[in-house]
C-alpha cells in the first residue's frame, strides 16, 4: 500500500510537518541536569491529595535542578470536563505552595510551549498521527461498537487477552481502495497504532522491554502487542497518544505519575519508538494507602475517605507548610532524620531524590499529619498565625471575624505557652485552633467540663468567692498560686497532691482540685494553658466577671 497516499487521504487538512513543530518547540536552553516536569490533571473539578503528592515531586525535581515545572490541562475526555475546574486546580495547588513556572494559568497561558490545554492542540496530534500513517505505523479502523463488543465477548469465552490485535484487528490489512470506499460511504473510524508486538508469543518466548524507572529501578515488562487507539472518531487523541506528543514537544525530561499507569508503560514506550523520540524518565510513585479498621492497607478512596480531597485540608484549615512537611515524610525515607538534624531549616534546603521514594504503598496517616502540624505551627510566629487564621476565617468561617478586631490581643492568645522551655504544642489546624482559644471570647465561650467530683457542690461558690476576695491582678505567678494553696488548706484540701495521695482520709481533695474549680469557672474546661497567664491576657475586669458569673 502507498502509505503516504493514505495519510493524505485521511488528513488532507494537515499542512504542517513534524519538522515544523519541532522547530516551533525547540529544545529548552537549560543548565546541564535541569529537569522539566509537568502536572497534567484532568479538569474534573476534584483535586485530591494524589495530585498534590505528585505535584510536590514534580516541583522539587524541577526547582532543585534549575529546571522548569509546568501545568498542562489534559482535557481530551470531554465527558469529564467541569466548568471552572482549571481555576480550582490552580488555586488549590497554589494554596499549598505549588506554583508553576509556565503552563495554563488563571489569565491564560504563560510560556513558549503552549497551548498547554490539550483540547486546543488538535492539529498537532493529527500531524503526528499523519506521520505514523504515512510510515505504515498506524491505520484507520472501522470496527463498530457492536463489532468490538462481539470481539470482547469472544475473547472472554476463549479466555484470550482482551483488546484489538492480531486476527481481531479486522481493519489492519484493508487495501487503499477498501479504505477509500469506506470513507466515501461515511463510515466512522478511529486511528490505531500498528503495533510491532507479537500477540502469539507466550511463556519464555514473550519479548520484553526494559525501562529504567527513577523510583523503581529497571523494569522488565512484556512488550505491547495491542493496536491501541491513538485518535478517536472525533479526531481527539487518546491520553496515550496526546501525552507522548506533548511530552516530546514540551521537552519534558521526567514524568511523575502513579503506579496505576505501569500497565500502560509498554504502549507509551512503543509510541515513543514509533515516533522516533527518546522517552522521558518515568517516575512511577507508590499509591497512597491507609490502614482500614482491621489494620490492612487499602487505597485511599474518594467515596470512603474525605481526607483524599484537598478541600478537606482547606476547610479544616491545615497550614500548607504542615501538609508539605508531612508529604515529604512519606515521599523520602530520609526526611525525618534530616529534620531532626535541621529543626529550624526550610524544607527547600532538603535534597529531595527519587531514589529515596518508596515503590510500595505510601501509608497516609492523618494522626501523624496532626503531630507534624503541631511541630510546624510551633515554628510559625504568632503574627503569621494571625494572618493565616484570619485568611482562613474570611473564606470558611466569616461568623468569627470579630475575633480579629484586636490584633495585639489575639496574638498574645496565639503565643500563649509557646515560648516556654518546654513549649506547648496546642495547635493543629485552623478549625481546631478557633475551638481551642474560644474561651477568650464571650460569644464563643461554652462550659465544656463539669466540676471535679472531689469538690462538694456546696464548696464551689465558697472557693470562687474567696478567690475573688484575695485576687490581685498584679500578683506574680508565685504569689497568685500561694493564695490558692492557702485557700485550699483553709477549706480542708491538701496543699500538695502527694499529701492527699498518702492520706486521702484526711482531706476532701487537694489544691489541684481547687485550682480546677477556678479554671473551669474561668474557661469552661478542665485542661488549658497556665491559668495565671490566661488571666493576664483576659485582664482583671474580664477575669473577675467570669468568676463572679459562674453558676
Amino acid at each position: 500500500m502507498d502509505h503516504n497516499k493514505l495519510a493524505e487521504l485521511l488528513f488532507p487538512q494537515v499542512t504542517k510537518t513534524p519538522a515544523d513543530y519541532d522547530a516551533m518547540y525547540p529544545a529548552r536552553d537549560l543548565p546541564a541536569g535541569a529537569m522539566v516536569t509537568r502536572l497534567g490533571p484532568s479538569p474534573t473539578g476534584f483535586i485530591h491529595l494524589g495530585n498534590l503528592y505528585g505535584a510536590f515531586v514534580d516541583e522539587r525535581l524541577a526547582h532543585q535542578s534549575g529546571g522548569v515545572f509546568y501545568l498542562r490541562i489534559e482535557d481530551t475526555d470531554d465527558k469529564r470536563f467541569v466548568e471552572g475546574a482549571v481555576d480550582i486546580i490552580i488555586n488549590s495547588l497554589r494554596f499549598f505552595g505549588i506554583d508553576f513556572d509556565e503552563g495554563a494559568g488563571l489569565c491564560g497561558d504563560t510560556g513558549a510551549y503552549g497551548s498547554y490545554t490539550q483540547s486546543q492542540r488538535g492539529e498537532i496530534y493529527q500531524c503526528f498521527a499523519k506521520k505514523l500513517v504515512a510510515e505504515g505505523k498506524a491505520y484507520p479502523c472501522f470496527l463498530s461498537e457492536e463489532e468490538i463488543a462481539e470481539i470482547r465477548a469472544g475473547q472472554e469465552a476463549a479466555k484470550a487477552n482482551p483488546g484489538i490485535y492480531g486476527d481481531y484487528a479486522r481493519s489492519r490489512e484493508l487495501s487503499f481502495d477498501e479504505i477509500k470506499e469506506r470513507l466515501e460511504r461515511g463510515d466512522s473510524y478511529v486511528v490505531r497504532l500498528r503495533s510491532s508486538g507479537n500477540p502469539e508469543q507466550s511463556g519464555d518466548d514473550v519479548r520484553k522491554i526494559h525501562v529504567r524507572d527513577a523510583v523503581r529501578g529497571v523494569l522488565e515488562m512484556p512488550e505491547n502487542f495491542q493496536d491501541v487507539v491513538i485518535l478517536k472518531a472525533t479526531g481527539i487523541p487518546t491520553y496515550h497518544f496526546a501525552h507522548v506528543v506533548d511530552d516530546h514537544l514540551m521537552r519534558t525530561t521526567h514524568v511523575v505519575r502513579g503506579a496505576e499507569w505501569l500497565p500502560s508503560l509498554p504502549i507509551h514506550v512503543e509510541l515513543f519508538e514509533k515516533l522516533g523520540w527518546e522517552p522521558p524518565v518515568y517516575c512511577h510513585t507508590a499509591q497512597l494507602m491507609k490502614l482500614d479498621e482491621d489494620g490492612n492497607k487499602r487505597k485511599l478512596s474518594k467515596r470512603k475517605d474525605p481526607e483524599l480531597s484537598l478541600d478537606y485540608y482547606r476547610n479544616q484549615g491545615y497550614h500548607p507548610a504542615a501538609v508539605r512537611e508531612y508529604l515529604l515524610t512519606i515521599l523520602n525515607s530520609n526526611f525525618e532524620e534530616w529534620r531532626m538534624e535541621h529543626p529550624d531549616a526550610s524544607i527547600d534546603e532538603f535534597a529531595f531524590t527519587t531514589e529515596k521514594m518508596s515503590n510500595s504503598g505510601a501509608l497516609f496517616d492523618l494522626n501523624k499529619l496532626n503531630d507534624i502540624s503541631k511541630d510546624v505551627l510551633l515554628r510559625i510566629s504568632a503574627a503569621d498565625l494571625y494572618d493565616f487564621l484570619k485568611a482562613w476565617a474570611e473564606e470558611f468561617k466569616p461568623d468569627i471575624l470579630h475575633i480579629f478586631e484586636n490584633r495585639e490581643y489575639l496574638e498574645k492568645i496565639l503565643d500563649l505557652g509557646r515560648g516556654d522551655s518546654k513549649p506547648r504544642k496546642d495547635f493543629i489546624y485552623a478549625q481546631q485552633m478557633v475551638e481551642f482559644i474560644s474561651y477568650f471570647f464571650d460569644d464563643l465561650f461554652k462550659m465544656e467540663d463539669t466540676m471535679p467530683a472531689e469538690v462538694p457542690a456546696e464548696d464551689i461558690p465558697v472557693i470562687l468567692q474567696k478567690y475573688l476576695e484575695t485576687y490581685d491582678h498584679t500578683d506574680d505567678q508565685s504569689q497568685w498560686f500561694d493564695k490558692i494553696r492557702n485557700l485550699a488548706t483553709e477549706l480542708g484540701y491538701a496543699a500538695k497532691p502527694k499529701d492527699f495521695k498518702k492520706h486521702p482520709e484526711e482531706y476532701k481533695g487537694h489544691v489541684g482540685h481547687v485550682s480546677t474549680v477556678i479554671r473551669i469557672a474561668l474557661m469552661g474546661r478542665a485542661q488549658s494553658p497556665d491559668v495565671w497567664e490566661i488571666q493576664q491576657i483576659l485582664g482583671e475586669e474580664k477575669t473577675r466577671e467570669r468568676i463572679a458569673n459562674y453558676k
